[in-house]
C-alpha cells in the first residue's frame, strides 16, 4: 500500500511546542513550491529563500552542465500521457517535460522523464555527476525532490509506487522508495518552506558548511562574510573562480548584432562576421546607433544577460535584461533605508571618507612631484577624512567633500609622468564636464560613465535600485545609487586607469577631438581607453576587510551584494572597499 501523501490533520499533528503549523493548502493566489525547492530547503533552507522566495539566480558551470543535461533528454518527440482514467495496465510508455501543480498540496513540478510501465508512472529525475555511494542511492533532497513529483502524480490520479533517479556522469538509474519517512519529510519541508516565504524571514547562513563552496549562490549569500560581522572571524573561503565571460561593447556606427543558435553574431559594413558565444558574454554595452535584433535581445533576456543602452558620448540611457531577483524585498529595505536619516546619513558619512581616503592612497602610491607638497595634500586629505566620519548634516558633508576634491584635482598633475606633462594637450587645471574642455578630462569623463554603468548593472542583478540613492539627490536620468557606490571606487579604477594609459603612452595627443568648446577622443582611442579600463578590472586586489583575494571585477561584485546585505539588514554596516 502506498505511503500517505495527506498532510496531517489537526489532531494528528504534535503540539506546537514539538512541531511548527503546517502550512494550508495554497490558494489560486498563492504561488506553488517548486520541487526542485523542496530539494533547496532541505539541502540548505537559506538557498530555497533566496532562490525561490526572493527571485535569486547565478549561472555556474554546474548549472550550465545541468541544462545541458537535460536538453540531452529533449531530443525528438514524446507520445503525451493519457488521462488516468483511460491508462491502461498493460500499457507502457516514456514521456518528457510533463508540467504538474497541486494547491492542495502547494507544490508544482516539471518532471524531466516520466516512466509508465503496466499502467503505473515513474517519475524519473536526472541529476549531473555521479550516483553517490550512500545505502540509500542517494542523498535525502534530490530523494525528496522525486517523492513531490510522485505525490503530484498520486493527486493527478495514477498510481505512481516509486520514482527514479538517473546520473548523468555514471550512467546510473536509482529507484527512490516512496516510504512513509520520505513522504512526510518532503510535506514538511514543503509546508516549512512556504510559511518562512510567507513570513519574509531568510534564514541565516550555514555554519562554516562543506555545502557553501559548492554552491551556485554562494556569491550572493555571502556566509563567509555575513559571519565575520557576526564572530569578528571568517573561514577565508575562496571566492568563486572567475567567470571567463566578459562584456561585449559596441559602439561602430550602423554595426548589426544578431542571434545565430547559441552565438551573437556582430556584422558591420565592410568587415567579415564576428561570432562571440554567449556563454563568454557577461552583459553587452551599446553605445550610439547600433543595433541588436530582437530575436537576440530574447536570448539575452532568457539568459538574464544585461544589455546598457548608451550614447555616443557614453552617457548611460538605461538598460535592459540582468534585472536581479524577481523580488522586491530588497528594494523594499532600500526605500526603507533611505527615509530613515539616522542610517542613511551614517552611510552617507562612511562614503564620503572612503572616497577621500581612496584618493589619497592614489596620490601616496603615484605621486612624481616635490615631497613637501606631496606631505601637505596628504595631510589635508586625511584630516578632512576624518571629519566626514563627524559630519552632523548632508550639507557639512557636501562641503568637506568639495574641499576634499578639490584638493585632489589640484595635486593630480603631479601624477603623471613628465612625457605627459610636458605636453601642453595634457595640461591639467580642474575637473569640468559636460563637455570636458580638455583631453585628461575628456579621459576621466568617459572611464565615470562607463564605471556609472558598470555599477549600475551590479546593483541591478543585486536587486537594488540603481535610481535611489541614500547620498546622492534623486534627478531624472541619474542613478543615484551607482553614483553613491562609484565615489569609493573613482580613484582606484577610472582614475588609476587615466593615469595608467597616459603615463604608457597608450593614448597620445592626436587621439581627441575639439568641437564647441569640449574635447572628445576619437573612437579608436574610446576602445582603447575601455579596453585598459577592463584589464583594470580583472587585475587581482586583497579584500581589506575580508583577506581574501579577488579580481577588481569581482570585488564590485561582492561590494554590491554587501550592500543588498546592508538593507536588508543582513550585516550592522556596510564596508565600503579602501585598499590599504
Amino acid at each position: 500500500m502506498a505511503p500517505s501523501d495527506t498532510p496531517p490533520s489537526a489532531e494528528d499533528l504534535p503540539s506546537q511546542g514539538e512541531l511548527a503549523l503546517f502550512a494550508p493548502p495554497a490558494t489560486a493566489e498563492d504561488a506553488l513550491v517548486p520541487a526542485s525547492m523542496v530539494n533547496a530547503w532541505i539541502y540548505c533552507p537559506r538557498l530555497a529563500v533566496l532562490e525561490w522566495g526572493r527571485g535569486e539566480k547565478a549561472r555556474s558551470v554546474d548549472l550550465i552542465a545541468g541544462l545541458r543535461a537535460h536538453q540531452a533528454t529533449e531530443s525528438g518527440p514524446t507520445p503525451a500521457l493519457p488521462d488516468p482514467m483511460v491508462l491502461r495496465e498493460d500499457q507502457s510508455l516514456k514521456t518528457r517535460r510533463l508540467s504538474l501543480s497541486s494547491e492542495r498540496l502547494g507544490l508544482t513540478a516539471e518532471l524531466d522523464l516520466l516512466d509508465v510501465e503496466e499502467g503505473m508512472v515513474i517519475p524519473v529525475e536526472i541529476k549531473v555527476g555521479k550516483r553517490p555511494s550512500v545505502d540509500e542511492g542517494a542523498y535525502l533532497p534530490e530523494r525528496a525532490q522525486v517523492c513531490a513529483q510522485a505525490l503530484l502524480l498520486r493527486e493527478a490520479g495514477y498510481t505512481c509506487l516509486e520514482g527514479a533517479l538517473w546520473f548523468a556522469e555514471s550512467r546510473e538509474r536509482v529507484t527512490v522508495d516512496l516510504t512513509e519517512a520520505l513522504v512526510t519529510a518532503t510535506l514538511v519541508a514543503t509546508s516549512d518552506l512556504r510559511l518562512t516565504v510567507a513570513s519574509g524571514r531568510l534564514p541565516p547562513p550555514l555554519d562554516h558548511s562543506a555545502k557553501c563552496p559548492r554552491c551556485s549562490l554562494l556569491p550572493i549569500c555571502l556566509p563567509d562574510e555575513i559571519a565575520w560581522f557576526r564572530k569578528g572571524s571568517i573561514a577565508r573561503t575562496p571566492p568563486p573562480p572567475a567567470s571567463p565571460a566578459l562584456p561585449l561593447y559596441g559602439q561602430t556606427p550602423g554595426a548589426r548584432i544578431g542571434k545565430k543558435d547559441y552565438t551573437l553574431v556582430i556584422q558591420v559594413e565592410g568587415e567579415a562576421d564576428r561570432s562571440l558565444a554567449l556563454d563568454e558574454i557577461s552583459e553587452v554595452v551599446l553605445a550610439g546607433p547600433v543595433s541588436l535584433t530582437t530575436p537576440a535581445i530574447h536570448e539575452l533576456l532568457r539568459r538574464e544577460i544585461p544589455v546598457a543602452w548608451m550614447s555616443s558620448g557614453f552617457w548611460f540611457l538605461g538598460s535592459t535584461g540582468g534585472q536581479g531577483p524577481r523580488s522586491a524585498a530588497v528594494r523594499t529595505a532600500q526605500y526603507a533605508l533611505a527615509g530613515d536619516e539616522r542610517r542613511r546619513q551614517a552611510f552617507a558619512r562612511d562614503l564620503v571618507s572612503a572616497k577621500i581616503r581612496n584618493g589619497r592612497t592614489l596620490l601616496r602610491r603615484n605621486w612624481r612631484g616635490a615631497e613637501a607638497e606631496r606631505q601637505i595634500a596628504l595631510d589635508r586629505l586625511a584630516r578632512l577624512a576624518e571629519r566626514a566620519t563627524t559630519a552632523e548634516t548632508t550639507a557639512c558633508l557636501l562641503g568637506i567633500e568639495g574641499e576634499a576634491a578639490a584638493v585632489y584635482f589640484r595635486a593630480f598633475p603631479q601624477l603623471f609622468t613628465q612625457a605627459v606633462t610636458t605636453l601642453p594637450a595634457f595640461a591639467f587645471e580642474r575637473r569640468n564636464r559636460r563637455p570636458p574642455a580638455d583631453p585628461v578630462n575628456a579621459c576621466l569623463s568617459l572611464c565615470y560613465a562607463v564605471l556609472t554603468r558598470t555599477l549600475s548593472s551590479a546593483l541591478s542583478i543585486a536587486g537594488l535600485d540603481p535610481w535611489k540613492g541614500f547620498y546622492h539627490t534623486e534627478r531624472p536620468g541619474r542613478p543615484a545609487l551607482a553614483l553613491d557606490l562609484i565615489e569609493s571606487f573613482r580613484p582606484v579604477l577610472a582614475d588609476s586607469t587615466v593615469l595608467m594609459v597616459l603615463n604608457n603612452g597608450e593614448i597620445g595627443t592626436n587621439d581627441f577631438l575639439y568641437a564647441g568648446g569640449g574635447c572628445a577622443l576619437k573612437p579608436n582611442a574610446r576602445r582603447g581607453l575601455i579596453a585598459a579600463y577592463e584589464r583594470r578590472l580583472d587585475q587581482e586586489t586583497t579584500h581589506p576587510v575580508f583577506g581574501y583575494q579577488l579580481s577588481m571585477r569581482r570585488l564590485i561584485q561582492v561590494q554590491a551584494r554587501l550592500l543588498a546585505r546592508f538593507v536588508s539588514g543582513d550585516i550592522p554596516r556596510y564596508p565600503h572597499y579602501c585598499p590599504r
